[in-house]
């Protein structure tokens, strides 16, 4: 059974956001979130981030990230991110309002897409927990490369 929603995705002024809720707030190693992003530009270059909100129940101060991407034509590779999520003294990063922290983690700049079609990113924790407590969403966004 997979615990992931996804919202609809967006795509506004050449930007592409989309979410992945996660219910009950415990990301499951199994529950892989799944983004497609609808690529029509090959000539210009693009910046991609991730989105993720967390809450006070967290328990640690960095995340790991196996991401996967898949291009159109069925090719796919495969990162391991580590981000950091808090200091050493417990303080999160980004911003946040009560119980909730969102922070934007960057993940490639400049990056040129070859090809026209549907591009999959797919993303699953990588920490050495089976149900990660703490994570309300994870989302991506990409958006034209600043010059």
């Amino acid at each position: 059974m997979v615990l992931i929603f996804l919202t609809a995705a967006c795509i506004r002024n050449g930007v592409f956001t989309d979410t992945a809720g996660i219910k009950g707030k415990s990301w499951a190693i199994a529950d892989i979130p799944s983004f497609t992003v609808p690529v029509d530009d090959t000539l210009g270059n693009h910046d991609i981030s991730f989105l993720i909100r967390t809450g006070s129940s967290y328990p640690f101060r960095n995340i790991f990230f196996f991401v996967t991407t898949t291009s159109p034509d069925g090719q796919s590779i495969t990162d391991t991110l580590q981000y950091e999520l808090a200091d050493e003294k417990g303080n999160w990063y980004g911003r946040g309002f009560g119980d909730i922290h969102e922070l934007r983690l960057p993940y490639r700049n400049n990056v040129f897409f070859p090809m026209k079609g549907n591009w999959r990113i797919d993303i699953q924790h990588g920490m050495r927990v089976g149900d990660l407590q703490g994570v309300y969403d994870i989302g991506i966004r990409v958006e034209k490369a600043q010059k």
